[in-house]
């Protein structure tokens, strides 16, 4: 990897998910700068992904595990091949490309090669969620959480509605949220 200074990417799939680990694994590895979606991996609208890929000089860009990084082959080899083109290196700090150097040919071989096992992984575990998904349904489960609200407790409050009782007072009646009340029986309930 060129001298420079060296920024970081990282990523975590949703709102929910901490990127600690990663921040400090970068910055362990000396990272003067580093960038951070919340996003999935495979969604395109990555903002923090194309900063760094704008924003990276000589010194490189470095990101915690591959996965972290690209949606696919394709998408790796071009961001990569994109970066050489301009000079600047790519490093992985965990997994199997740990300490390859993309810009030889045998880095290059082992980042494709790694990848398109990872894009293959990717795939299987989409597959395998489909299967169990359709047997589940295919046995009469719909999955999410169940209703909260069935048809005697929906009528119940009809009536009582239409009665002129409250929504607060049917809702604590019913055992249930008022915003979970005006989802079944209409906001001008």
């Amino acid at each position: 990897m060129n001298t420079g200074q060296l920024i970081g990417y990282a990523r975590v799939s949703t709102g929910d998910q901490e990127a600690q680990l990663q921040r400090d694994a970068l910055a362990d590895a000396g990272c003067a700068r580093i960038f951070e979606d919340k996003a999935s991996g495979k969604s395109t609208d990555r903002p923090e992904l194309h900063a760094a890929l704008d924003y990276a000089r000589a010194g490189g860009l470095c990101v915690w595990k591959l996965d972290r990084f690209a949606r696919s082959l394709i998408d790796l080899v071009s961001m990569v091949d994109t970066l050489r083109e301009r000079d600047i290196g790519f490093k992985v700090l965990t997994g199997a490309l740990a300490n390859i150097d993309p810009g030889t040919a045998d880095g290059r071989l082992m980042l494709q090669v790694v990848g398109a096992m990872a894009e293959f992984e990717r795939s299987l575990i989409k597959e395998r969620t489909r299967a169990g998904l359709d047997a589940a349904r295919a046995q009469g489960r719909t999955g999410g959480r169940p209703a909260v609200m069935n048809d005697d407790m929906l009528t119940v409050a009809r009536a009582r509605r239409a009665k002129g009782e409250s929504v607060n007072a049917i809702a604590r009646a019913l055992g249930v949220s008022r915003a979970t009340l005006y989802r079944h029986i209409g906001e001008g309930a």
